[in-house]
């Protein structure tokens, strides 16, 4: 069309912001569209909703583009936000900092795991078209200061316009920006982009990285007369409500059940992505004073415990430790060459291979073990289990959640947690073997909760403050062996009670019987004291 083949370089910013607004902010439209149901009431509202996104995008472009970034930056845009208007529409989630964060920090098997010929069909349609639509725009330019002028004058009108708007409807514009502050992390791409910045920012803006020592103070209690034997299982995405343990109707831990455990059934979660809940719950912060800068900058709580002689093994069938065992023994068993137990990918049953020879060859000493599982990571469910434990049926066999039913989904997500039960058993048992030798305790604690389909949100990762319950609330299990002196029916009795994530870090050391400074009694779990 010859009417596109030339024109100013304002012409074209503000067609591809027409395009960005019309084309990939469904998910941004459709939820506001959820507070603001479509009719004549609302009708002025979200019409000027959609003038002002556009007029704030065009804003953006105007101020970073110029004559030689023009279209790079136009192109970019383009190509990011057809991704991110994938995910957002497919999962209803969002491209916040703990998403970018989570997204840098995940490994390729799992990246793999979303991709999907709709994500290609969103990347050639919505991103590499129009991109390629821009790239062959013949642009016209005036002089510099003819350019700036115009820029100027556009910017000011659409300055005005805005503010007119806002004033104008100012009652529904008060509770959009008050009450419903979540909205507009679903706005593509201006959220995305300012989210990877702030990443950025916090991982390149601060420069090197000096960890600062905790708990220099820790020592082995002189009354701890026994060896202790602790293996901590690290769940992915298991939500606390489809265990039968809580009363989910499905026999989803028929093992676990049948065993003495100690069942926390009110434990939530530090943040709603492993990138965030794993380091922050060996972290002393507590999720009110966590952040990514003070994991960084702060040793953990198996920094103490080394420093106390325990000796920390972390194993890890996940992507990586999120730098929580960076200076621990370390053993990635994703690796075929390392797990023994592989098929379509490599299970956590492999991890438990060859565990019985370390402990052998520690010869003193404490000792805890970390399993970090692949667990119920989605939104492939059905490839994280064996199929010998594909006891709920149909279910979803693809990683595009949307074009499966709840129930395939459910059945998937549910038989991964029948297997998280049938390796939790499995650790139960490697630990009955060694109670004549060990004090011996299982703890199991999942990082974060998952969405499966409830109000269409899928999978995990929305900012703390508007993730629904299914994300937070987290599956939490103990077991002790015989020489472990806990009064387990008193604990069971308290077990109800509200626990975080942010209880690990005192309860690991109450466990191992360490003192140090840093230890506070009320926040251990199990509000163990030696005798």
């Amino acid at each position: 069309m010859k009417i596109f083949s030339r024109m100013t370089s304002t012409k074209l910013i503000i067609l591809v912001s027409l395009f960005l607004v019309a084309c990939d902010n469904l998910a941004f439209f459709g939820n506001v569209a959820k507070v603001y149901p479509l009719s004549l009431h609302n009708l002025a509202f979200l019409v000027s909703l959609a003038v002002v996104l556009t007029t704030v995008t065009w804003l953006f472009l105007v101020l970073v583009c110029s004559r030689y970034t023009l279209k790079p930056i136009l192109m970019a845009m383009l190509l990011i936000a057809s991704v991110t208007g994938y995910f957002m529409n497919a999962y209803n989630t969002i491209i916040d900092v703990g998403m970018v964060q989570n997204g840098v920090q995940t490994s390729l098997r799992e990246t793999l795991d979303l991709c999907s010929w709709q994500l290609l069909a969103y990347f050639l349609v919505l991103g590499v078209a129009p991109a390629v639509g821009v790239w062959r725009v013949r642009v016209v330019y005036g002089s510099f200061k003819r350019e700036l002028l115009n820029r100027l004058k556009l910017a000011g009108v659409a300055l005005l316009l805005v503010v007119a708007l806002v004033l104008g409807l100012s009652k529904f514009y008060a509770s959009f920006f008050r009450e419903h502050k979540e909205l507009r992390y679903y706005t593509n791409p201006l959220t995305a982009i300012y989210s990877v910045g702030k990443y950025a920012s916090q991982q390149f803006g601060s420069g090197l990285v000096v960890v600062k020592a905790i708990g220099e103070d820790a020592v082995i209690s002189t009354n701890d007369h026994n060896r202790e034997l602790v293996v901590l299982v690290v769940g992915e995405a298991a939500r606390a409500d489809r265990f039968s343990l809580n009363g989910y109707s499905r026999e989803t831990n028929p093992l676990l059940a049948k065993e003495d455990i100690v069942n926390f059934n009110n434990v939530h979660s530090c943040g709603t992505s492993t990138a965030i809940s794993v380091p922050c719950m060996f972290s002393g912060f507590g999720r009110e004073g966590y952040t990514d800068a003070k994991g960084k900058s702060t040793q953990n709580v198996l920094d103490v415990l080394s420093r106390a002689g325990v000796q920390v093994l972390w194993r890890d069938n996940n992507s990586d430790s999120k730098g929580v065992a960076l200076r621990v023994k370390y053993e990635d068993y994703q690796d075929p060459k390392i797990n023994p137990v592989c098929d379509d990918e490599c299970r956590d049953e492999g991890m438990l291979v060859g565990l019985q020879e370390y402990i052998n060859s520690q010869k003193k000493g404490d000792i805890l073990i970390v399993l970090h599982q692949m667990g119920n990571h989605g939104p492939a469910y059905y490839k994280r289990y064996p199929a010998a434990f594909e006891k709920f049926v149909p279910v979803c066999r693809s990683n595009q959640l949307e074009n499966c039913s709840q129930a395939e989904i459910g059945n998937a997500y549910d038989n991964a947690i029948l297997y998280t039960d049938y390796f939790l058993a499995k650790v139960i048992d490697l630990l009955k073997h060694n109670d004549g030798a060990f004090e011996t305790t299982m703890m199991y604690l999942s990082d974060h909760g998952e969405s499966l389909g409830e109000n269409g949100l899928y999978l995990h990762g929305l900012p703390y403050f508007m993730a629904p319950e299914t994300q937070t609330h987290i599956g939490a299990v103990m077991w002790f062996g015989e020489k472990f002196k806990v009064d387990r029916q008193a604990l069971r009795a308290e077990a109800g009670r509200p626990l975080s994530q942010d209880n690990l870090f005192h309860t690991l050391l109450g466990i191992m019987e360490v003192n140090t400074t840093v230890y506070d009694r009320s926040k251990d779990m199990v509000n163990y004291k030696a005798e």
